[in-house]
C-alpha cells in the first residue's frame, strides 16, 4: 500500500464517528452532551460534534472507568482536607489521567 493510499485511509478512519459503548446509559451520554452544548454553543454543529465526543470517549474508556473519573473529580472539587483523597491519590490521578487522554482524542476527532 503506498504512502498516500495509507494516509487516505488513517483519514477516513478518524472522519467516522466512533459507535458508543453499549455499557454507557443513555442518561449518561445525554447529559454529557448537554454539558457539552452548553458549554460550546447550542446549535446543530455542536450537537454533532458533542455526540461524538462522547463516543469517543466510550470508545476509550468503560463506563466504569468513566463514571469513577467523574467522581474524583467531582469530589476533589471539595475543599481542604475533604477533597485532598480525591485530587491527591494515585487511583484518582491515574483515572482522571485515563480521561483526559480520551478527551483529547475526542477532541481530535470531533471538534
Amino acid at each position: 500500500m503506498t504512502r498516500i493510499g495509507l494516509l487516505a485511509g488513517a483519514a477516513i478512519v478518524l472522519s467516522l464517528p466512533a459507535k458508543a459503548a453499549p455499557d454507557y446509559p443513555t442518561s449518561a451520554l445525554a447529559e454529557y452532551v448537554y454539558s457539552c452544548m452548553k458549554a460550546n454553543g447550542e446549535n446543530r454543529d455542536m450537537l454533532d460534534r458533542c455526540s461524538c465526543s462522547i463516543d469517543v470517549i466510550a470508545s476509550v474508556v468503560t463506563y466504569p472507568q468513566y463514571e469513577a473519573a467523574e467522581t474524583y473529580k467531582q469530589m476533589g472539587l471539595l475543599p481542604g482536607e475533604n477533597g485532598v483523597l480525591f485530587r491527591d491519590s494515585a487511583p484518582a490521578k491515574a483515572s482522571i489521567t485515563e480521561l483526559k487522554r480520551a478527551q483529547a482524542e475526542a477532541d481530535v476527532r470531533c471538534f
